[in-house]
Parts: structure tokens; C-alpha cells; sequence
């Protein structure tokens, strides 16, 4: 239901005003309230920044004028230099570290309790394999490996008392004099150390210190020699499972240190004092000198030094009057040359939001800092491109860059030509598009303009090489996401706008389509006489710069109603069977009609637009069906017959293209059964037909004018010449030679029954 309001509302702002009051303002009104909405956006996203008489140069420019600071004024680092910056200083800070006396005591322990639990196990049970279970419960509770060589060491008594003497005189030599564990030192990777033992801090080189690496090296020189078997396997397991470090990795007061340390970097690169100069005349600017002026601007903005003694709200209302005066081009260009686009609010809606979409992608790159080349333009444009023409999506292109490049992000010259010129790649590049597949094309072609406006720019501004490969990276990747983003969404543009692209018509052209085979193979006939008159009415449509795509694709499907019962038109009906003879001539004529609602429901159901369901019922106009109305008159005589039984139900051709298709239609069918189709005979066909569709008044609707009938009714005539051109005779057979197949005469044309043509 909501759906259906919608669509109402969209219609009713869709009707060209007949009255100034209300229709004209309402029509209008809206219009505008759009062009509002977009202007107060973007005031929303680009907040008005004052636009002083401060000179705005770029990398590379050399100033003709040297500037020379008013006032004292520091030069701010950049976020990722105070950010490198800090992070080497809190690198540079030595981590701090403890000394734990309870480390030794705690070791110790943990070694003596092991081994008079092991001593514990060997002793008890009443055979060996009982001691030996009892060890091996002992080590699995500890955590150790079970083998059998550990088994067999600690089983012995002796070995065990040379575990334990070896392990203290290890712990009581080492221990005290500082063991760090692996992870604090790899996690302190500063090259000195600062110490806290015994309440007094110290400074040692990081690498004086022992870890436990070196603490497990060291163990095996605290055993006999020579040692039992594998003892000095199971000593560094010893050491591993109970290890505790004397010396520990005091990570908040090394956090506390490095924090400080941060804190103490300045977050500005200089100081420039009043009198100072900031740039110098006639000297190419480099970064340092962008710094310096762009700090100096920031300056005198705060202090109001720029644009000082003007209130607030006259820069409010500059701003707002200057992009409303940008963008209102764009409306007056869609007004003046282009009322179908201004006077369907559809068109105009989705136009507003993909502008809006465009200022809302804008404002996020300016916000994250990132380069000009990230700006989407390509996006909005390629849609307005495939749905309408270059030319107007070109228009488009020149006043967003143009309304871009006077907010404050994008004052810079090469934002400026980057914007325009990528978004005049993307509304110039869709003409070498035939198919959406073909999106990738698209973004090469946008990547391109990108890549070669990086190029000219870095070496007009002498940027470096790399920064140059940076820009036509982002450009390339600008241009590749806006075309295949806007290739992919094409689709649900082109049913809210409910126009056809070309994209479309040409998969709609493909003859392999399903309704276009179906029409091969079950009406062979109409098959045929759909791809001539297809043939004669592009050619018609090209001749007055109509959309011959169009008209082509129209005629492919423009009777595939004839599907439900082919055999009632006379191109698929063969030699001598005539199925009209045996009926009454109202129900002929109900049949022949009928394929036009049968095509309109083969059409919506094989999802076809309406640009070209339209051509089914407006091919036919509302013409009569005067063979069968003829016929019924001579049948019954007395007869009232209703006309409107024997008429098509219209409408008539509302647009060019189906009115060439209706000529088109005609003239092809009568054309085959013209006798000796000399030139002049094809001529003069031509225009008798037409003639009578005029008469009929069959084309009051289309805007076709008469120069133009008159170019139409030229080329039906050369291409009809070229299709029935005179055959050289065929020299006669030589005796016993089989005669060349004669082509049997045409049918008469009162025996046929009527076709498409009416």
C-alpha cells in the first residue's frame, strides 16, 4: 500500500503543470526544495571555513611575492611525526626491572620438595614394579615426560641426592646474581636496563644479564664427571618446570616511564617570530615552506586576523549563496535543454541523491586526510552516463568539481583538476561500453585519466616519484570501485527511473535470449519478418538520429504474441492451408487482435521494460483489420458490424520509435507481394503507405515531423531496393541439363489473410 502512495506521489510530481497555481508552483517547489536540501547538506558536512585574501600555493609553485610573518606564531609537527617521534622516545626509555630475593628460597623449595617425594616413591611397595608406578605417577602429577631412562635414574637413591646437591649449589651461585626469563628479555629489547635491588636503582648493560637459557647451560657443569646416563636431561626439565626469575620486568613503572616520555615530546617543529620571513619570492616552494605557510594561515584564523571584524552569518550566507549558485547550473541546465529529465521527479531524485551520496563520500575523505584521488566522482557520473547521455553527465562532472573545489578540503589546484578530470573520463568513457560485463573497461579507462592527471601534476609540482606512484595508485583504485559500484547498482537505477540503457538493449538484442528463441522455432515466419523489419527500421531511425537501438530491439519482440497461435498469420502458414477460411471473420479478427494482449503478457512475464512492451500495442495504433471487416460485410450484408471489432485497441505511436516501427511493419509486409519490385515500384509503395498512415491519423501523436518522414520514407526505399534488387536471368540449360527451380509466383494478395501490418 505504502508502495502504491509512493508511486502515486511520484506520478502526480511528474505531470507538467497545466496552471501557474498551484500545479506550476508545486512542479517547481519541490524541484527546488531538492536543490536546498543538497546546498544545506552540504553546509552539514563542509563546515563554512573563511575564504580570506590568504594566498594558496602548492608544492612546486614559485611565488612571485615573498611573505613575511605579521606575527609570531608556531609551526605544529604532523600527526605522524609527533607519532614517530614519541615512539622513538619511548623506546629510548630503559625498562625497568626488579630484583625478587624470594626467588632463590622459592626454587630451592620447590626442587627439595620434588625430590623427597621422589625419594617417597622409590621406597614404597613391595617390589620394584611397584616402586616404578609409583615414580611414574609421581612424574605425570608433576607434569614431567615419562621414559623409562627417568624411571630408572630416579629409582636409584645415589642419583637422586646428586639431582638435588647439583641443583642447590646451581640455584645459590646463579641465582642471587640476577636470572631473567626469556620473555622479559625479549620483551625489553633496549640495550641498557635500569635495575631496582635493595631499594637502590642502577644502570646495566642488557646483555650482562643472564636469562634462563643461560641458567639450563650452565647447569650441567654443577654435575659430577663423569654423570650417570640421561641425569642431565632430567636436571634442565627440573629447571624448566620450577623456574622463577630474580630479576623481573616491572611493567607499570616501565609504563609509567614511558608515558612520560611521550608527554616530554614537543608537539611543535619551530617557532617563526614577527618580521621573520615565512616564504621567500621566486624560490620553488618545498614541503618545509608548505609547512610554515599553512601554519602561518591557521594562525592568523584563530586570532581572526583573517576576515576579521565580519560576523559569522555573513559567511553562513555567502557560502550558502555560493554553492546554491553552483549547483542551481545544473537545474537550469536540466530546465532548459533537458524538461523530460527536469519534469520526471523520478529522474530528478535519484539525480539529487546520487549528488548527495558524492558530498557525503567527500566529506569522509577529507576527514580522513586521504588524497583528493579518493573523491568517488566517477560513481554519479557513469550512472548518469549509462541512464542519460555523456553530454549531460559531463555537465554534471564540471559543476560537482567545480562546487568541490570551493570547500575548504579542496581548495588546492591539483584537487581541483584530479576531481574534473576523472569525473569527465567517467562521463566521456561509457560510449566505449556495449556491455555491463564490461564494467572493468570502465574503470581502466577512469584509472587512466587518474594515473595520467597524477603524473602531469607531480611533475608540474616536482613531487617525488614515489609520491607520484602513490597518487595513481589511489586514482587507480578510485576508478576501479566507482565503475564497477556503479555498473552493479545500474540495474536497480534503471527500474526506479524505469529507463532502458543501451546496456540493456543490447543483452535484450541477443537473438539467443529464451522469448526470442521460443519465436524461432514456433513461429518461423514472424521470426523472419521481425529481423527485416528490424533491419529497415534501424536503418530509418538512424537516418533521423533516433534511438536505433531501440527501435531495433522493439521490432525483435513486437509480435511475439503471434507465439500462442502462429498458424493464423499468414507468414507461417503454408501453401494452401488457411485455417481463417473455416471461421467466422469476427473471430478472425478477434484472433489477429488478440496477439497484442498475448504479447504484452509474454513480454511481462519474460520481465522485458516498458520501453519495450510499448512497442506491441503502439506498432498497431488503432488501425483496422479491413480484410476480415471487407469480408464480413460481403458475408452478411445486412449485418450491423461494430467497427470496433474489427480496429486494434491502440494506442497510437507515442514517440518516434514506434511510429517507425509501425511504418516499418507495413511497408516490409507489403513489399513481399509487390509484383517486379523495381525501384520506382518500391517507391512508390512506400509512400502510399505512409500516405495512408497519415490519413488514418495514426501519427498525430508522435512528434515526427515531415522533413524527418520524408528521410524515413528515402531509406525504407533504399533498403527495401537493396533487399528485392533485380536478379541477373539465368542462361538457358543445355541439353539433359536439369532447369534451375522457378520461385513460384506471389500469392495474390486477396487470398491472404492479414499479418501484422493490419
Amino acid at each position: 500500500m505504502a508502495a502504491d502512495r509512493l508511486g502515486e506521489l511520484l506520478q502526480a510530481l511528474s505531470r507538467r503543470p497545466e496552471h501557474t497555481w498551484p500545479d506550476a508552483v508545486v512542479h517547481h517547489g519541490v524541484r527546488v526544495a531538492l536543490l536546498v536540501g543538497l546546498v544545506l547538506l552540504m553546509r552539514v558536512l563542509f563546515p563554512v571555513a573563511p575564504m580570506p585574501d590568504f594566498p594558496l600555493y602548492e608544492r612546486g609553485d614559485v611565488p612571485q611575492e615573498q611573505i613575511i610573518a605579521q606575527e609570531r606564531f608556531t609551526i605544529p609537527k604532523s600527526d605522524a611525526d609527533l607519532a614517530r617521534e614519541r615512539g622513538e622516545a619511548a623506546a629510548a626509555v630503559a625498562p625497568v626491572f626488579h630484583y625478587d630475593p624470594t626467588a632463590l628460597d622459592s626454587m630451592l623449595t620447590s626442587v627439595r620438595r620434588f625430590i623427597a617425594h621422589a625419594d617417597s616413591a622409590a621406597r614404597t611397595g613391595a617390589t620394584d614394579i611397584d616402586r616404578r608406578d609409583n615414580l611414574r605417577d609421581l612424574l605425570v602429577a608433576y607434569g614431567f615426560p615419562v621414559s623409562s631412562t627417568a624411571l630408572d635414574l630416579l629409582a636409584v637413591e645415589r642419583n637422586r641426592t646428586l639431582l638435588r646437591q647439583s641443583l642447590e649449589r646451581l640455584l645459590r651461585q646463579e641465582l642471587p646474581e640476577g636470572v631473567v626469563s626469556v620473555s622479559d628479555f625479549e620483551e625489553s629489547p633496549s640495550p641498557q636496563w635500569r635495575l631496582v635491588r635493595e631499594g637502590r636503582e642502577s644502570l646495566l648493560d642488557r646483555d650482562s644479564v643472564q636469562t634462563q637459557n643461560d641458567l639450563y647451560s650452565l647447569a650441567s657443569r654443577y654435575l659430577p664427571t663423569p654423570a650417570p646416563e640421561g641425569l642431565a636431561d632430567f636436571q634442565r626439565l627440573v629447571l624448566i618446570r620450577f623456574f622463577e626469575g630474580s630479576v623481573r620486568l616491572d611493567r607499570e613503572r616501565t609504563e609509567t616511564a614511558r608515558e612520560q616520555a611521550r608527554a616530554a615530546v614537543p608537539d611543535i617543529k619551530g617557532e617563526v617570530v614577527a618580521g621573520e620571513r615565512v616564504i621567500a619570492a621566486h624560490e620553488q616552494i618545498r614541503d618545509a615552506e608548505l609547512e610554515r605557510l599553512d601554519a602561518y594561515r591557521q594562525h592568523l584564523q584563530r586570532i581572526g586576523a583573517l576576515g576579521e571584524g565580519m560576523p559569522r552569518y555573513k559567511q553562513e550566507a555567502g557560502t550558502f549563496m555560493l554553492n546554491l549558485l553552483v549547483l542551481s547550473i545544473f537545474g537550469f541546465l536540466l530546465l532548459f535543454y533537458r524538461p523530460d529529465v527536469y519534469s520526471d521527479f523520478r529522474h530528478v531524485t535519484l539525480i539529487a541523491a546520487l549528488v548527495a551520496v558524492l558530498f557525503g563520500a567527500a566529506a569522509a575523505v577529507s576527514r580522513a586526510a586521504t588524497p583528493a584521488e579518493l573523491v568517488p566522482i566517477a560513481f554519479p557520473v557513469l550512472v548518469i552516463a549509462a541512464l542519460w547521455d555523456g553530454r549531460m553527465a559531463l555537465n554534471l562532472a564540471l559543476v560537482l568539481a567545480t562546487l568541490l573545489s570551493i570547500q575548504t578540503p579542496f581548495l588546492s589546484m591539483s584537487s581541483r583538476m584530479l576531481i574534473l578530470l576523472g569525473g569527465s573520463a567517467a562521463a566521456l568513457s561509457v560510449r566505449v561500453v556495449r556491455r555491463r560485463a564490461q564494467g572493468l573497461v570502465l574503470g581502466v579507462a577512469i584509472a587512466a585519466a587518474y594515473a595520467a592527471a597524477a603524473i602531469a601534476l607531480g611533475l608540474m609540482r616536482s613531487r617525488e616519484a614515489g609520491d607520484i606512484f602513490t597518487g595513481v595508485m589511489w586514482g587507480t583504485a578510485n576508478g576501479m570501485a566507482s565503475a564497477l559500484i556503479a555498473m552493479g547498482f545500474l540495474p536497480l537505477f534503471e527500474a526506479y527511473t524505469r529507463i532502458t540503457t543501451d546496456q540493456t538493449l543490447l543483452e535484450l538484442a541477443d537473438l539467443n535470449r529464451p522469448l526470442l528463441k521460443r519465436l524461432s522455432l514456433e513461429a518461423t515466419g514472424t521470426y523472419a519478418h521481425s529481423i527485416n523489419v528490424a533491419n529497415l527500421a534501424e536503418a530509418a531511425a538512424r537516418a533521423i538520429d533516433a534511438n536505433a537501438l531501440l527501435v531495433r530491439v522493439g521490432a525483435y519482440y513486437h509480435d511475439v504474441g503471434k507465439i500462442v497461435m502462429p498458424q493464423y498469420f499468414i507468414e507461417n502458414q503454408a501453401r494452401g492451408r488457411n485455417p481463417h477460411e473455416q471461421i467466422d471473420p469476427r473471430k478472425s479478427a478477434a484472433i489477429v487482435r488478440a496477439h497484442v494482449e498475448e504479447g504484452i503478457k509474454l513480454a511481462k512475464q519474460a520481465k522485458l521494460p516498458d520501453s519495450i512492451v510499448r512497442f506491441i500495442p503502439e506498432h498497431h495504433g488503432t488501425q483496422s483489420i479491413g480484410f476480415f471487416y471487407d469480408q464480413a460485410r460481403q458475408t452478411n450484408p445486412e449485418a450491423e458490424l461494430n467497427a470496433a471489432d474489427f480496429s486494434y485497441q491502440g494506442p497510437r505511436p507515442q514517440m518516434k520509435e514506434t511510429a517507425i516501427l509501425m511504418l516499418a511493419d507495413s511497408v516490409e509486409s507489403a513489399a513481399k507481394v509487390l509484383q517486379e519490385p523495381s525501384p520506382d515500384r518500391i517507391r512508390s509503395l512506400v509512400e502510399r503507405i505512409v500516405e495512408g498512415k497519415i490519413e488514418q491519423r495514426q501519427l498525430e501523436e508522435t512528434p515526427l515531423t515531415m522533413r524527418e518522414l520524408t528521410l524515413i520514407k528515402e531509406q525504407f526505399a533504399s533498403v527495401l531496393t537493396g533487399m528485392y534488387h533485380h536478379r541477373l536471368d539465368y542462361p538457358a540449360p543445355r541439353p539433359g541439363a536439369a532447369a534451375p527451380t522457378a520461385t513460384p509466383p506471389a500469392e495474390p494478395a486477396a487470398t491472404r489473410a492479414p499479418d501484422s501490418a493490419g
